[in-house]
């Protein structure tokens, strides 16, 4: 799919990896709406590249169906959906203070892996019923998991159990949408430099790029930019996680 004049919705698209994401395809011509919690980022990045920004929160039922309302009503049917809202939080399956609470477990399978799946079943409602484009194509979804799917590291059990659910829906969606001529792939990412990784020191954070194979230094997020763009652009891809993590495979701790 051309993303030139097709309508774009990224979720989280107000820093990291969905900031890099919605300019580079606003760049290639999208119209791009920004879903973000944090409408004041978004603001700022939807002003920049000529989109529009709209209060998400990607787990809400009712806030998934209003954002997707004022964006149709805005920009257009959506034909492309960007998936890259999510959190992390570091804590043992047993700390020093007892058990992984229940509750921050569930908060995180709550945005990350729930937010990602609503956000889908709510574009794909949509997206069916617009006119398909050459070779029948309506709609592209791209997920972002991490390798912490398969790869998860000592006190990582939520956000890997949230990753790896990602992992685990994209073929059984993407088989779902098929007849529909929606295509959905997803993303891994290794070690990026994003918000999360801003709270460390720079020497901590060049220590760990140093870890990876090659290039030995942590992913920008205009690469993962540069390959969610050519999904959307390669037809064939479809029902695929694609690792982008320069060959890393990640130790325990």
């Amino acid at each position: 799919m051309n993303p030139s004049s097709q309508v774009a919705i990224v979720t989280g698209g107000g820093s990291g990896l969905g900031e890099a994401t919605a300019r580079a395809l606003a760049a290639k011509g999208a119209k791009v709406a920004i879903f973000d919690l944090q409408t004041d980022k978004a603001e700022k990045v939807a002003a920049e590249i000529g989109g529009a920004a709209f209060e998400c929160n990607v787990s809400s039922a009712e806030g998934g169906e209003k954002a997707f309302a004022d964006a149709a009503a805005k920009l257009g049917p959506a034909r492309i959906l960007i998936n890259c809202a999510g959190i992390a939080i570091a804590m043992k399956t047993v700390g020093k203070d007892g058990p992984h609470p229940l509750d921050l477990y569930r908060k995180v399978l709550e945005v990350n892996l729930v937010g990602t799946f609503n956000m889908i079943r709510l574009f794909a409602a949509r997206t069916q019923d617009i006119e398909p484009l050459q070779g029948g194509e309506r709609g592209v979804i791209i997920n972002t998991a991490s390798v912490a799917a398969f790869d998860g590291q000592v006190g990582q059990v939520a956000y890997s159990s949230s990753k790896g659910g990602i992992v685990g829906l994209t073929l059984p969606v993407a088989r779902d949408l098929a007849r529909s001529g929606i295509r959905v792939c997803t993303i891994a990412p290794g070690i990026f430099r994003t918000p999360m990784m801003a709270g460390l020191p720079e020497e901590a954070q060049q220590s760990l790029g140093q870890q990876v194979p090659f290039p030995p230094r942590l992913g920008e997020p205009g690469e993962y930019a540069a390959l969610a763009c050519h999904i959307v652009e390669n037809q064939m891809l479809n029902g695929e996680t694609i690792r982008l993590d320069g060959a890393i495979r990640m130790a325990p701790r």
